[in-house]
């Protein structure tokens, strides 16, 4: 499992143009990919890393301030793009197995106490956020 973690002031994703989760002021948002080999040990790993991760400002994490989570599902970061000018995904689990994966990073986030927003699986998003710092960076568990 892999997420491209960014420190954000404010941050939202949009399907057909609704706004169908948003987060405001500091908090992060967490891009999630899915490979074949993921499990629900690994989901509740990751989640407690976003969790207590300190990459707030002034060193903080989300757990010591209470700051949201913006989570989307982002199949392309398992893209392998070593070979040729064409990205293959080869590596990236299909829907229905990385869906759920998903939902359970979300459910343990929200589990240690977490306020969590979410994109749509699947859909074509369009996301929106003010990087703070910038601020990113790649964690894989």
């Amino acid at each position: 499992m892999r997420a491209v973690v960014q420190r954000v002031d404010g941050a939202s994703v949009a399907v057909d143009g609704q706004v169908v989760g948003e987060i405001i002021g500091e908090g992060l948002c967490v891009l999630v990919g899915v490979t074949h080999e993921d499990t629900p040990e690994r989901c509740a790993q990751l989640a407690r890393k976003l969790w207590s991760l300190r990459m707030l400002k002034d060193e903080k994490s989300c757990s010591d301030i209470g700051a949201p989570l913006l989570v989307i599902s982002q199949f392309t970061l398992y893209g392998d793009a070593r070979k040729g000018r064409r990205p293959t995904w080869n590596a990236a689990a299909p829907g229905p197995v990385a869906e759920p994966l998903v939902d359970e990073v979300v459910a343990q986030l929200r589990k240690l106490g977490a306020h969590v927003e979410t994109g749509r699986f699947g859909a074509d998003m369009k996301v929106s956020l003010t990087n703070d710092g910038p601020f990113t960076v790649l964690i894989e568990v």
